[in-house]
């Protein structure tokens, strides 16, 4: 049995949180994680104050070990095992929050248990910084659960590589929208991780993710989620490819997706930390 025959919604409030907490297979996961120019240590800002009872989601450390690409998926029996080190269980219900004020990596985190088969997974809308601006309680130290047991299988389905990506470039049957920052997918800004060229895939879109989050982090009305995606060219009801920096912030845009209805959506998991890294991948730069 999971924490409840309620069902888990993809998105919870703050206040659905705290009137849960504390309830058997209910587990909160602190997902934190930043780019490195922020200089912040996700794993010291947990240990200094998370939600009662969350245990810590180390992203990279819950990656693939042997790609040179940042956090790109592991294996399915890797990460089974690592989550069930964790202490998490097939029978949890998980809600994925982090502290970036933006659900820059939830959002990834509640991706990422979706596809190795897990649905009952929820984002907490507006993270640690909307939980901290409302007064809740937090507690400090480091959450240690008895192991679990969490089988893993890869949605396949649900991921594209840069061979799909290149395929597509011809075809054009799925839309690819970038979700970096307009400055960066024009290539006038300059990328986080060195010996990136700038620009996007040719024929991508652009829809930075932070046009999808309001001030106090939490997702826009679904209405509005629906006029912006629409404002950037993007048709819900075809099939939508993600891509970003490295596979993290795109997921923003399938988690809207998702509250829209629309699952005919994939992420390209290498995103720009491979596409932008190769020299025999054509890049555009402008406008879309």
């Amino acid at each position: 049995m999971s924490a409840g025959l309620e069902p888990l919604p993809a998105l919870v409030s703050t206040a659905w949180l705290a009137a849960r907490l504390g309830r058997p297979r209910l587990r909160s996961v602190d997902a934190s994680w930043y780019l490195p120019a922020s200089r912040r240590d996700p794993a010291a800002e947990y240990a200094g104050g998370h939600l009662p009872g969350a245990i810590f989601f180390d992203l990279d450390a819950s990656s693939d070990p042997g790609s040179p690409l940042p956090h790109m998926l592991p294996e399915a029996g890797v990460f089974g095992r690592r989550m069930a080190a964790l202490g998490l269980d097939d029978a949890d219900d998980i809600v994925v929050y982090d502290g970036s004020g933006t659900n820059i990596s939830a959002a990834r985190v509640w991706w990422t248990f979706r596809v190795f088969g897990h649905p009952r997974v929820a984002v907490l809308d507006g993270g640690m910084g909307k939980w901290r601006a409302e007064g809740r309680p937090v507690e400090v130290g480091s959450v240690v659960l008895p192991p679990g047991r969490f089988s893993a299988r890869l949605n396949r389905a649900a991921v594209r590589d840069l061979a799909a990506i290149q395929a597509n470039l011809v075809g054009r049957a799925e839309q690819i929208v970038d979700m970096r920052a307009s400055g960066r997918f024009a290539g006038r800004e300059p990328e986080p991780r060195p010996g990136l060229r700038g620009g996007h895939i040719p024929g991508s879109l652009s829809l930075p993710y932070t046009d999808l989050v309001a001030a106090d982090g939490t997702l826009l009305p679904l209405d509005q989620l629906r006029r912006r995606i629409a404002a950037a060219g993007v048709d819900p009801t075809r099939p939508v490819v993600a891509t970003c920096g490295s596979g993290t912030s795109a997921c923003v845009l399938l988690l809207a997706l998702h509250l829209l209805g629309q699952d005919r959506a994939a992420l390209y998991d290498g995103s720009w930390a491979e596409w932008g890294g190769r020299d025999d991948t054509p890049v555009s730069g402008g406008s879309a």
